[in-house]
């Protein structure tokens, strides 16, 4: 069975207890966690520092001023769904940065939020693509990352432990979205070459991101 959402917050919170450094993943991916305010569990971020391009970017325990002193200053941020403009702001604050989003899901920012939409099938900055995943909320986004063979992922699959879902209370009909989100994720790892799974939720999965996508896909555990 899949690890319930209660256990992983309670793991998570844990580990989250001292936020991790920003660090090499893999060539061309830096990844830092800290907790979620909201969730009280740790979440993950990434920065691609040949484009410069953030992804869902949570405040690192080093801070802004960390990717400044790198000469790692934001050209773009790109959210994989609604719920991850984080500390977006910050960053928009300090560089200017644009911050990019899916159209389906402009709804969830105010005006103090700008943001620049995206349609599935975009090419967005860093040569990053849109894939559709839907199915758990209208916007919910799959980013391929070709430059570093990556594949970066929203709330649809998250990683504490193992990779599954989130509570069934987050979604309309849960059987149903489990299967629809086990139908996308399938399709995406068979047409979609990529080493590293980056998940929004949980922790990455370096080089063998698309086998143990594929693996749990086909499973089909609900």
């Amino acid at each position: 069975m899949a690890l319930s959402w209660a256990a992983s917050c309670q793991r998570s919170h844990r580990r989250a207890a001292v936020p991790e450094p920003i660090r090499e993943l893999a060539p061309g991916i830096l990844h830092w966690k800290a907790q979620h305010p909201n969730l009280r569990a740790d979440v993950s971020s990434y920065v691609l520092t040949e484009s410069r391009v953030l992804l869902d970017p949570i405040m690192p325990a080093e801070g802004v001023e960390w990717f400044e002193e790198k000469g790692l200053q934001p050209a773009a941020i790109i959210l994989t769904n609604r719920h991850h403009w984080r500390a977006s702001g910050a960053f928009v604050e300090r560089f200017g940065c644009s911050v990019h989003a899916s159209r389906s899901g402009l709804h969830e920012f105010g005006p103090d939020q700008p943001v620049e939409p995206f349609d599935f099938g975009d090419v967005l900055p860093g040569g990053i693509v849109a894939h559709e995943v839907g199915v758990i909320c209208p916007d919910e986004t799959a980013l391929e990352i070709a430059e570093v063979k990556a594949l970066a992922v929203a709330d649809g699959v998250i990683d504490y432990d193992r990779l599954g879902f989130v509570p069934d209370r987050y979604m309309d009909e849960p059987e149903h979205t489990k299967r629809g989100l086990y139908d996308r994720y399938e399709r995406l790892a068979g047409a979609v070459d990529f080493e590293h799974l980056l998940v929004a939720h949980g922790d990455p999965i370096v080089l063998n991101g698309r086998a143990e996508l594929r693996e749990w896909a086909n499973a089909r555990e609900l």
